[in-house]
């Protein structure tokens, strides 16, 4: 019997340079070769910020040094199985795409946004890493048999956790 491809994913957000690219990396290793992962922005930043690249190798053991920052027009005629949303204007406008992947929302705070000191502007991304991590970890624990039969209300499941104020403690 041969194995179930894996799962082809799109996280999106608006610049691609901070969530998307968390995301996508968090995703590809946590998911052990059970899911295909892929980034893009609606309108990208043309650089993913150096933040995200460190906390993914210092809190992750991730190297993400060959990610870039891509339009989502690159992915429009690929067949995903699902297209997660990071931000609020990715999820406005993201468009149609083909093959009918479930499309889900996992909204997060913009690190990159975030003004203040270095230490703070760390703190943000590492906020954000967590909360993109623990969601992740939630689609991985689910088998390959219920992630085949997943909905657009299942995805979004998954990203109604607690709110997460950049910077400070979730609230319980």
């Amino acid at each position: 019997m041969n194995p179930r491809p894996p799962f082809k994913v799109l996280i999106l957000c608006t610049g691609n340079s901070a969530r998307s690219i968390l995301g996508e990396y968090l995703l590809r290793a946590k998911g052990r070769g059970r899911f295909e992962t892929y980034s893009a922005g609606s309108h990208p930043a043309g650089r993913v910020h150096p933040l995200a690249v460190r906390v993914l190798r210092e809190r992750y053991g991730l190297e993400a040094g060959g990610a870039r920052s891509k339009s989502w027009d690159e992915f429009k005629e690929v067949k995903f199985d699902f297209v997660i949303t990071v931000c609020d204007r990715a999820r406005e406008s993201c468009p149609l795409w083909p093959g009918q992947p479930v499309v889900g929302h996992w909204g997060s705070p913009d690190p990159a946004a975030v003004a203040g000191t270095a230490e703070e502007s760390y703190r943000a991304f590492v906020d954000v890493a967590s909360q993109i991590a623990r969601r992740v970890e939630r689609l991985c624990a689910f088998s390959d048999d219920k992630l085949a039969a997943f909905r657009a209300a299942d995805l979004n499941a998954i990203g109604e956790g607690a709110k997460l104020s950049v910077g400070k403690e979730p609230a319980r």
